[in-house]
């Protein structure tokens, strides 16, 4: 089932970073990596080291046998360890002795997951970047574009299209400046041995930790986090946070496709969007594919959260909570980042379509401008209470604003005609809007992107 949905739901490239082969190639990685530091602190002889790495290829593992084993293991690493073994034997009997040296299972496991994680947030942190620069552009086109703005589902005030799009290009950047703060914060090795105090190695556990993590290119924690999984919800965290910002630009496009409203568009084309039984429909897909993954989304952060309070130095089925949950949320976000990427692409925006939608309250939108310049003479108040009693005649009579307001001798006493033409001229009472976008786009030309930052980060 997860299968036939991944090209729908789910990021391609993140998928592949939480394969089968590559969930298993992780913990592999760690104990190539574990070898070669004991070797470089003396710990281990340094000829077990190339029987290790030329056995560790996931590959040439059986991971049916190990599927079956983990439900009596209680997870993976046993028997990954058992056959890593077996297989270091068959090339090195004396080498095979130092596998897994003065490691635990979780020390496998996570630092596994950590290699898995570090090659989605490069992924992601791509589309990411990528992203930014199509609402970049976007902005860049329609900041001039008039339409209309929303508020509890009815038409507010005037906007620009480019206003709208900078809000959620401001929110894709601090989605950025987080990322590469996260990548510094959760890239580190774990490794703690049996109850998180390297016993096993003597003294020289700190030193073999110092090097996994160079040999890993991760950096080395202060402590080993068995316990503390603030690092696995943080980046959990981050993946729901930046797949529900998503989720809001999918909602507004996909609001904005409706017929009634037609300012935009997705791209069409044989097979996209279409309905088995109406062949007029041109169905707003990729919007269903990231408003999905955001409904998923908060429900697997709050797995994360539960799974926080573990068990004194080795959690007791909270940690096995996270081993799915974690790759799910960055799959899900990574599917959204594509989705989003590819509805910009391809999308038309109907630009006379969002100036005529704004005309469809016949001037009403323009009530607050004309109270705000009445109100300088009469008060705020009665301004707006003559005004507001002015619309009420506007939608009996079913006419346009402007006209009922220039046969009140009290707003015409105060207000020209003149004034009054400009004051319900949706162009003229778009406020701050263009400095808004000129704020963001500065902020988009400041910062090179710093979200993909090659693999390592100590």
């Amino acid at each position: 089932m997860t299968e036939l949905l991944d090209s729908l739901l789910r990021g391609a490239a993140v998928s592949a970073r939480f394969s089968r082969d590559a969930t298993l190639q992780g913990m592999l990685d760690f104990e190539v990596a574990l070898a070669r530091a004991e070797a470089d602190t003396g710990l281990i002889p340094a000829s077990a080291v190339a029987p290790i790495a030329t056995a560790a290829r996931a590959a040439d593992f059986d991971w049916p046998a190990m599927r079956d084993a983990a439900a009596c293991a209680g997870n993976l690493a046993i028997p990954l360890v058992k056959q890593l073994t077996a297989r270091v034997k068959a090339l090195d009997p004396e080498a095979a002795r130092f596998v897994h040296w003065g490691a635990t299972s979780q020390d496998a496991i996570d630092t596994g997951l950590v290699l898995q994680v570090r090659g989605a947030l490069d992924d992601l942190g791509g589309d990411l970047d990528g992203l930014i620069a199509q609402f970049a552009d976007q902005v860049r086109a329609h900041r001039a574009t008039v339409m209309i703005g929303r508020t509890w589902l009815q038409h507010a005030l005037p906007i620009t299209f480019g206003l709208k799009l900078a809000g959620m290009l401001d929110a894709l950047l601090r989605a950025r400046a987080d990322l590469h703060a996260l990548r510094a914060q959760v890239l580190c090795v774990q490794f703690g041995g049996a109850a998180g105090t390297l016993a096993s190695l003597g003294s020289q556990g700190p030193a073999v930790s110092a090097a996994l993590a160079k040999h890993l290119g991760l950096s080395d924690a202060a402590t080993p986090w068995h316990g503390q999984r603030d690092r696995i919800v943080r980046v959990g965290s981050w993946a729901a946070s930046l797949t529900g910002l998503l989720g809001k630009f999918a909602r507004d496009t996909a609001m904005l496709t409706q017929t009634e409203v037609g300012e935009i568009g997705e791209a069409s084309g044989p097979g996209r969007g279409g309905s088995s039984t109406m062949p007029h429909k041109r169905n707003p897909v990729g919007c269903a594919a990231i408003l999905a993954a955001a409904a998923r989304t908060p429900q697997l952060a709050a797995t994360l959260f539960g799974a926080m309070q573990q068990d004194h130095e080795r959690g007791l089925g909270t940690w096995h909570a996270e081993w799915e949950t974690l790759p799910e949320l960055l799959m899900l976000c990574g599917g959204a980042l594509a989705t989003s990427r590819s509805l910009i692409d391809g999308w038309t925006v109907d630009a006379a379509r969002m100036r005529a939608n704004v005309d469809i309250t016949h001037g009403l939108i323009m009530a607050e401008a004309v109270t705000m310049a009445l109100g300088e003479s009469m008060g705020r108040l009665e301004a707006h209470r003559r005004v507001e009693a002015r619309c009420r005649d506007a939608v009996a009579q079913q006419r346009d604003l402007l006209d009922v307001l220039r046969e009140d001798d009290e707003i015409t006493r105060v207000l020209s005609d003149e004034a009054l033409v400009r004051l319900t001229d949706p162009q003229h009472y778009l406020g701050a809007a263009e400095t808004f976008v000129s704020r963001v786009l500065a902020l988009v030309d400041a910062a090179a992107p710093t979200s993909s930052q090659g693999g390592k980060s100590q």
